[in-house]
């Protein structure tokens, strides 16, 4: 690719929860920041921090790197090709696209295509964290597409989160982040079960989150979901819908590579019982409410004070 400058200039589509976070990490970075957001207001604090708010996604086609993280694949093709997409003004074009949003492989394929017509260069970049995660500096990016163009923007990457990982070429990032989805699931349904069985035989789940967390079997991810699962504090860091989408997509490549994933279809049977219960809005934490109710076990907050370990 064309040689990067030392200091491009960005833009950014996509300021929800993860996008803010995030350009808020390149403005203390010192970055030269455009965001587009489809509800403007959204974005507007983020002019107190130096960013720039435009009002069409065009805006940005001109800026040497643009970052898109949507909320699904539909999201992603119209924000680069529908009305007013960043790729629909012959001649105007970043020299490099990087999207964090976690879409479909075929969608994510479909954009990549896009890219080299308007003479773009594309990266596939999905996260794992949330805000708080991102605010602490602990993000971390599954990349894939040319080597060389990961090589210009790493840098940039790394003024967001802590780490960027070259995973392959095409879409293999998008896999690799379905992947880590999964197991997030996977994991925080192992963990609300344990706690559950030990509460009932007795323990305080504090106590037995805090054993757990100083073991060997403890882990960053644990340290942080334990304040949630003492103290029932279940505002969003990731949606029960949004986990659903995850195991909806994973599941699909799995068959798709001819791979059983036994235990992850049923903890996919077990965030749809929640969903179907009216759990939505709520941290995917709140799983938990579906196991102490199978388990005859009146859930309470423990209400104590504890490190999330970030």
């Amino acid at each position: 690719m064309d040689t990067m400058p030392e200091r491009p200039t960005i833009g950014w589509i996509g300021a929800g929860r993860m996008g803010y976070a995030m350009v808020e990490r390149l403005l203390g970075a010192g970055h030269d920041v455009a965001v587009w957001n489809r509800t403007r207001a959204k974005a507007e604090p983020l002019s107190d921090q130096g960013a720039m708010v435009v009002d069409r996604v065009t805006d940005l086609a001109d800026r040497d790197v643009v970052f898109s993280i949507v909320s699904s694949s539909d999201d992603l093709l119209h924000v680069l090709q529908g009305e007013g997409g960043l790729l629909t003004e012959p001649g105007r074009s970043p020299k490099v696209i990087i999207d964090s949003s976690t879409v479909s492989e075929d969608a994510s394929a479909a954009a990549r295509r896009l890219a080299p017509d308007a003479g773009a260069e594309y990266l596939a970049a999905p996260v794992s964290g949330n805000p708080k995660v991102i605010a602490a500096g602990k993000l971390n990016f599954a990349v894939s597409g040319a080597r060389s163009v990961f090589d210009a923007v790493e840098g940039l990457l790394e003024d967001i989160g802590q780490g960027a990982y070259y995973v392959g070429e095409g879409e293999v990032a998008r896999l690799v982040k379905l992947c880590h989805n999964l197991y997030l699931g996977l994991v925080t349904q192992s963990l609300i079960e344990v706690s559950i069985l030990a509460e009932k035989g007795g323990a305080s789940r504090a106590e037995f989150l805090r054993f757990l967390n100083d073991s060997a079997m403890g882990s960053t991810f644990s340290r942080y979901k334990t304040p949630a699962l003492v103290n029932l504090d279940f505002h969003p860091t990731f949606t029960m819908e949004l986990l659903r989408k995850d195991f909806d997509l994973g599941l699909g490549m799995a068959r798709a590579l001819e791979v059983p994933m036994p235990i992850t279809s049923h903890v996919h049977h077990i965030i749809q019982a929640a969903i179907g219960q009216g759990i939505v809005d709520e941290d995917f934490a709140a799983l938990i409410k579906l196991q102490a109710a199978s388990s005859g076990l009146d859930l309470q907050s423990e209400d104590v004070d504890i490190d999330e370990g970030l």
